[in-house]
């Protein structure tokens, strides 16, 4: 069987202004990035105003494994196969980081025949959105740091800097340095660090913002430091906030490029969902819901995170609604959740499913009671899962009254993913009562019980004391009405990833908790989870290589 970078490079691609012009956007909005990459003008937007919105599709996942679940192939094939019965549709995705690219994931552009196109360039520093988070994040932290050797005429204490620095490669080593050292001429000593490039605020911000002015608004009320008299020190008062919004003038523009069939799709922001709210731009997506009938959209891992935070962050700051969740689960996942190792998951095992079903079963009541939607669960078949398993799989999802569809789109492209299509055209029929988790007119710390409680499901939170202490601060400066983005991690509905299925008698421990001002949320940091990620024993890179002729090797 083919790989998949072997798959896409043996794919003829259209080139970009024809799926721009079957997406039904001119030329005059295009910025073309080669044949085959384009950014759209966001004055299309204006144009297509009055248009009727498309249905907006969901996809979401049960809680990641080592076995792998297949989301994004899955939000890519569903695409392809209503394209397959002749519907408007089009894709929304993120952009892949270079951490999880070089590190554990090697890609995130689809796989097998549901993909997105050109595979390399999009894992691969794709149109510079990403650089360009970078530069305008660092930007604001040198700027920071020379307002202090200058004079400090805001009276910025050094031991209260908040924003460090970010690089889009995953380096444990970085995590906590010292800057400043060699004297007077190099600046101020103090302790730092360095976050991934896709967990900066500044990503977060262009997730969210609606246009350049709004762009420049957010990144104004960036929360950078405190005075030695404990007073708030905001990005717009160092006059950094300009400069940043021209590093990111064509970063806000979203990526126009195709799947591995032709339909057309949006990848744009790259967020990750454990340590960020996990979405794609708002941008692109209301673009697509102004340019097609259908648009598939994903957040990342399972529906406790990217989902959770679409519905409980992203929908609040603008007109979008999800109209139905998919929720991608898998055989060999839900045997690994009822206690099978990752080495046995190819052996047929009855009971093993049966007990891993709890994990699916927590999402889908999430999904269906907690946020009101319908759901249809897409099972990504793989070849060693027997018919029996299946069947009893099938079985379960129709005792629910939920519907279920066989997803086969990583061996069959489009073809395999009709089922689905068809199984997501009657859902959509079905009764929306959509509804967000917890409302915004509660405490901080009533936000996370309530999350705790009725999404992870854990008996009570506990605090550490700086977690305290951070809370009764952001209130007192006015941040308890914003939503809450819980950085956890994405292994388990817990904050212990070793705690598979669905964990119950257990407690949410918060370590810290911090405003995200510009972007709209509080961070809260459970467990041991960390922003810089380091790279695996066996990192992907090793496999990594590219020829005389260009062609790239071992990228998935």
């Amino acid at each position: 069987m083919l790989t998949d970078i072997e798959i896409a490079q043996s794919t003829k691609l259209r080139p970009i202004d024809e799926i721009a012009k079957q997406a039904g956007i001119d030329e005059k909005y295009l910025e073309m990035y080669g044949n085959y990459k384009a950014k759209v003008k966001l004055g299309l937007f204006d144009e297509l105003r009055d248009r009727p919105k498309g249905k907006l599709i969901y996809v979401t996942a049960i809680t990641p494994t080592p076995a792998g679940e297949g989301k994004t192939c899955t939000a890519i094939g569903l695409t392809q196969g209503l394209g397959k019965l002749d519907k408007d549709v089009m894709v929304c995705l993120r952009e892949p980081s270079l951490g999880p690219t070089f590190g554990i994931k090697g890609g995130a552009a689809g796989g097998g025949y549901s993909q997105v196109l050109p595979m390399e360039d999009i894992n691969l520093h794709f149109t510079g959105d990403i650089h360009a988070v970078t530069a305008a994040h660092n930007l604001l932290a040198a700027m920071i740091e020379n307002h202090i050797t200058k004079g400090n005429e805001l009276g910025i204490d050094p031991t209260r800097i908040l924003w460090k620095r970010v690089m889009d490669i995953s380096d444990r080593q970085l995590r906590n340095i010292v800057v400043g050292l060699g004297g007077k001429a190099n600046g101020t000593p103090l302790e730092s660090g360095f976050d991934i490039s896709v967990a900066s605020e500044v990503m977060a911000i262009l997730c969210l913002a609606t246009d350049i002015t709004n762009l420049k608004e957010r990144l104004s009320r960036i929360l950078v430091a405190y005075t030695y008299d404990g007073k708030p020190v905001y990005a717009g008062q160092l006059k950094a906030v300009g400069a940043m919004a021209v590093l990111l003038k064509d970063a806000i523009l979203p990526n126009l490029v195709q799947t591995l069939e032709g339909q057309p799709a949006f990848v744009h922001g790259g967020p990750f969902a454990n340590i960020a709210h996990g979405n794609n731009s708002i941008i692109a997506t209301r673009l697509g819901l102004r340019l097609a009938d259908y648009v598939v959209t994903e957040g990342g891992f399972a529906a406790d995170l990217g989902a959770e935070k679409f519905f409980d962050i992203v929908t609040r700051v603008t007109d979008l609604k999800p109209d139905v969740a998919v929720l991608v689960a898998t055989v060999r996942a839900l045997k690994f959740h009822g206690g099978v190792a990752r080495d046995n998951l190819n052996q047929e095992n009855l009971e093993a499913l049966k007990k891993g079903i709890a994990n699916l079963d927590q999402h889908i009541d999430n999904l269906r009671n907690c946020f009101g939607l319908p759901v249809v669960v897409a099972i990504n078949r793989f070849p060693s899962d027997t018919e029996a398993e299946l069947e009893l799989l099938m079985e379960h999802c129709r005792s629910l009254g939920v519907n279920a569809a066989l997803s086969e789109v990583v061996a069959r492209g489009g073809e395999g993913g009709i089922q689905l299509a068809e199984a997501v055209l009657k859902a959509l029929e079905e009764e929306n009562s959509f509804t967000h988790a917890y409302p915004l007119n509660i405490s901080i710390r009533e936000k996370i019980e309530m999350l705790a409680k009725k999404v992870y499901r854990a008996d009570g939170v506990a605090y550490t004391s700086r977690a305290s202490r951070s809370i009764n601060s952001l209130e007192e400066l006015g941040y308890g009405d914003l939503p809450v983005c819980v950085a956890k991690t994405q292994m388990s509905f817990s904050d212990d990833p070793t705690l598979k299925g669905a964990p119950r008698g257990w407690t949410l421990n918060i370590r810290d908790v911090r405003v995200s001002a510009g972007a709209g949320f509080i961070v809260v940091l459970t467990g041991e989870m960390l922003t810089m990620p380091g790279l695996p024993k066996n990192p992907a890179a090793e496999n990594i290589d590219i020829l005389e002729d260009g062609t790239i090797l071992g990228l998935f």
